[in-house]
Parts: structure tokens; sequence; C-alpha cells
């Protein structure tokens, strides 16, 4: 299937209920239902973003007017921070906005970034893709700033820094009373990690893990301990959608189906028969790359500082054409990929490889179950 059909003929619409933007192919009807709220949406004549090319273009250009400056100067991240969270925080407030008799679908994410600022390995870009993050969560999928919860290095409330058990209990918070209609989103972007597997519940022998930041004194956070608690607690009517940008992340809920990009899924469920599903609830995760690959941080694509591959190029994708399918967002993602890797001339590519600015991961889709990428459409 050529990825740029589905840009050809699209509408986009608002819910009118709860303001979310929505994507139709369907151009004979004059409505369509949320798929948040269950509420008709007129359908507008506003054609989509553009086309395929022009979106995997767009990242292309990014590279090349920042690649021929890489080696000459360092680009630096604004030190200046303001809080990502509202005051208070949603760790202070209500588990809920609402009333329990209110039947509105509820929105709420978890944002996570880690720079490691004090270690050898340090990231830069973590910070800057919370922030693209975040305003995609609000500029495009109507998500309400008090609903958001940031954990980084820069926020000054010691229960808002990314140590383990501030995750921990922020993962907690994020499924805590979730009913249906809510929609739930955990994004990480920091190291990941791989750690024999003692449970012998791997297909590969490996549980995969992400890194906290004071992970060197209290240990990571495994995809066992990610599942047990924000993919079991799901009732049926919940989504949660999980975006990991780290290295080792491509099963890091440990999600019983796998999407090989040729239409099909793959069977990981535990060898052993361990519980890794919901109870009823749909949890989707997009990973920056395979479980035994590593993902980037990297200044290619801006000038404004270092960001996560995966990050970037998927907000960039929503931004121009909100509401792909599932499976069409993960062709972009690897046609932008591949569109860094073979630009320029010989001399370019020889550059990056020698500089090691070759992008070689793969971003991976997985599931708790399955479903038509080609017909379910990305909305959170």
């Amino acid at each position: 299937m050529d990825p740029s059909q589905f840009l050809q003929d699209t509408r986009t619409h608002i819910c009118s209920r709860c303001r979310q933007r929505l994507f139709a192919k369907t151009t004979n009807v004059p409505e369509i239902r949320c798929p948040a709220c269950q509420s008709l949406a007129s359908i507008t004549n506003t054609k989509a973003d553009g086309r395929f090319s022009s979106i995997v273009s767009q990242v292309v250009q990014n590279f090349k007017n920042t690649f021929s400056r890489r080696f000459y100067r360092q680009d630096t991240d604004t030190k200046q921070h303001n809080s990502l969270n509202c005051n208070p925080s949603p760790l202070k407030l209500s588990s809920s906005r609402t009333s329990r008799s209110d039947q509105r679908p509820r929105k709420r994410e978890l944002l996570i970034g880690v720079t490691y600022k004090n270690d050898d390995d340090k990231l830069t870009g973590t910070v800057n893709d919370v922030k693209n993050m975040r305003s995609l969560l609000i500029d495009y999928f109507s998500f309400h700033p008090q609903n958001i919860l940031v954990l980084t290095e820069e926020e000054t409330d010691p229960t808002l820094i990314p140590t383990k058990k501030n995750i921990e209990i922020s993962l907690k918070w994020l499924v805590k009373d979730c009913r249906a209609g809510d929609s739930l989103v955990f994004y990480f972007s920091g190291h990941g990690s791989q750690e024999p597997d003692l449970n012998l519940d791997e297909h590969d022998g490996f549980d995969e893990s992400i890194c906290p930041v004071d992970y060197t004194t209290e240990g990571m956070i495994t995809d066992n301990y990610i599942n047990t608690t924000i993919v079991w607690p799901l009732p049926k009517g919940v989504t949660l959608h999980a975006i990991v940008d780290a290295c080792h992340s491509g099963t890091i809920l440990d999600l019983v189906h796998v999407y090989d990009r040729q239409w099909k899924w793959e069977d990981n469920r535990p060898p052993n028969g361990k519980r890794k599903h919901t109870k009823g609830g749909l949890a989707i995760s997009i990973s920056a790359c395979e479980d035994d690959q590593t993902a980037q941080d990297t200044k290619v694509f801006t000038r404004k500082g270092t960001n996560g591959v995966l990050t970037y190029i998927l907000v960039e994708i929503v931004k121009r054409c909100p509401g792909p399918t599932y499976g069409d967002l993960l062709d972009l993602i690897h046609e932008a990929i591949d569109g860094v890797n073979n630009s320029g001339g010989y001399f370019s590519r020889f550059l990056r490889v020698k500089f090691n600015d070759m992008i070689l991961q793969k971003p991976q889709l997985s599931a708790s179950e399955a479903f038509d990428v080609k017909k379910k459409h990305f909305i959170l």
C-alpha cells in the first residue's frame, strides 16, 4: 500500500462535545461518530495538511538545514525553565475533576523526561521532547493542562523529579479510578535498558526497563512492573497509549501483540502463561526501537536543540496530518527515518556514518489486542 494514498481525500473536523480533533477518509457522509465520547461530529471540507511526500520532505529538509552546521558549533538549549505543571500539580489534586455521576470521558497524561544531568551519559533532548508532546496533546488532542503530570529534573517540587519512587507513584496516579471513556497517555523520554529475564516470561530472555534519574542506586523500572501497574487495571472502554522514546523499548509494556508492518500481528504472549492482559481495556504502545536496538538523542532535525528521533517525527506527522491510521503513522515514521538516512550526496552520507549520525532504530507498534491498523485511527 502506498502510504501517501490516505492523505489524498481526507477531511478533518472537531468534536463539539469533547473538542477532539478527528480525521476521516470518507467524503460522502456529513458526520462521523467521535470514538472518544461517542457523539456525532460534523465533517468540514478542510483538507488534510499535505501529501505524504511533503511530510517526509519537511523532516528531511530540517535535517539538511542543520547538518552542515553541526560540526562547527554546538547548539545550546535554553537554561531558563518554567514549570510544565499546573499549580497545584495533578498529584495534589483530586483523582478526578468531575463527579462520579458525570460520564464525560476524561483525558489524563503522564509525561516523563530524564536528562541524567549528573551522569556521564547525560541526555540533552528529553525536556524538549516533553515540551513537544505536551504542546501536541493540548493543541491537537484537547488535553487540559491540569490533567497533564510532568516529571523532569528541572521541576523544583521534589515530588516531580523523575526518581524511581516518584515515577512509580505517578504511574499509579495515571490509571487510578479510570473508567469507560477515559483516554490515558504514558510518555517517557530517557534511557532504556535490558536485564536478564528471571521470571521466564520473555521470548528473548531479557526484560526491558526504563531508567529513572536515580537508577544507579535504586534500580530500573521493568516492563513487568509497568505491565502490572498500568496495563492490568484497564477496564473495558478505557484506552491507554504509551509512547516511549528510549533504547530497548520495543515491548516495554509487555503487550501480547506486536505488529510486524506486514499487515499482521505477532504473538508475544509469555511462554510461561503469565498474565499480561487488561481487564477489557485497550493498551497501545509506540516505541522508539525494537528490543535489541538503541534509540538516538540527536540534533539533526532542528537548530533549536536536541530531540528524540521518534518524538520529533511523530509530532511533526500528527501536526501536518491529524488522525492517520496506525499503519500509515508507522509507515510515515519509517519513511521519514529512511529519508534522513538517504538524503544528500555520498560525502554527506559518509559523514553521517563517520560521526554515528545514521538513524538505525526501527520504531515498533504493540497492543493488548489486535486491530485493523489500516482502519483504526491514531486518536488520543
